[in-house]
């Protein structure tokens, strides 16, 4: 599958900004609900285990995932349920951890069946769809470190998947607030990094227009659409854009406006 190389070439890129960093950087508290640069790698380290689970069996991803749902019954956050998992692991050990589990994902998924449906701590899929998921994540949360930063990330192509998703998941973004579907789906027409021309559904006075990027970034809620020059138009897209949300589990209310940015 051409997305295990997209999701390693995500992981490569944001393994760059932050390996052999002063120990310290790890500290550093993110935008992103006040986690720290180690909450974030820890984050995706342990979901990326989770997902290597999930395509060996779904018994190994039961017995990896339990203890995780019985944690936040207990009361614990997500983010405190990675805490027993994590043990000491910390810093630029945590993000050798990390990618080399990356890595390792990445080649299982390489040579996976597209089709295999895998069990999830939302609802099952492909495993088309998971290292696809596993990418957006891991581009989605590394935005929060580049912002920590002060970097502009140097986007790709492969960012496509992140926009699909986005598309893919209109109806979803409705349903998980407990909305009605819009009858009108947007069209969708977006400029890539390397200036080509993406489009999706049909041609309509309905539809949002702009920077791939900057889409990517309202569909995954690291930016509020207000905070972008994306253009939309019609109630239907409008509505989409305020509330859009690719990623399953519980509505998530975009950052506020302004609240999100590479800081100087």
């Amino acid at each position: 599958m051409q997305q295990a190389q997209d999701f390693l070439d995500e992981v490569d890129n944001l393994a760059a900004l932050i390996a052999d960093r002063p120990e310290a950087t790890y500290d550093l508290t993110t935008q992103f609900k006040d986690w720290t640069i180690n909450d974030v790698i820890g984050h995706l380290h342990m979901f990326d285990v989770a997902a290597i689970k999930a395509l060996e069996s779904d018994q190994a991803f039961e017995n990896f995932f339990a203890p995780i749902v019985a944690r936040q019954k207990q009361g614990m956050t997500l983010l405190e349920t990675q805490y027993p998992f994590l043990g000491d692991l910390r810093g630029q050990a945590l993000v050798a951890t990390w990618y080399e589990t990356a890595q390792r994902l990445g080649k299982a998924f390489a040579s996976a069946d597209p089709k295999q449906r895998l069990r999830w701590a939302g609802p099952n899929m492909s495993a088309k769809s998971c290292i696809t998921a596993r990418q957006m994540e891991t581009w989605a949360h590394g935005h929060e470190v580049f912002d920590c930063l002060g970097v502009t990330r140097k986007d790709a192509d492969r960012i496509k998947n992140i926009c699909h998703l986005g598309v893919a998941t209109y109806s979803w973004t409705f349903l998980n607030r407990n909305m009605e579907v819009p009858d009108m789906t947007p069209y969708v027409t977006l400029t890539s990094p390397s200036g080509a021309l993406w489009t999706w559904n049909d041609t309509s006075d309905v539809f949002v227009e702009g920077d791939a990027v900057e889409f990517a970034q309202v569909v995954t809620q690291v930016r509020n659409v207000e905070d972008t020059c994306l253009k939309i138009s019609g109630k239907a897209a409008h509505l989409w854009m305020k509330f859009a949300q690719c990623f399953a589990g519980d509505a998530n209310l975009p950052p506020a406006k302004g609240t999100r940015f590479k800081t100087t």
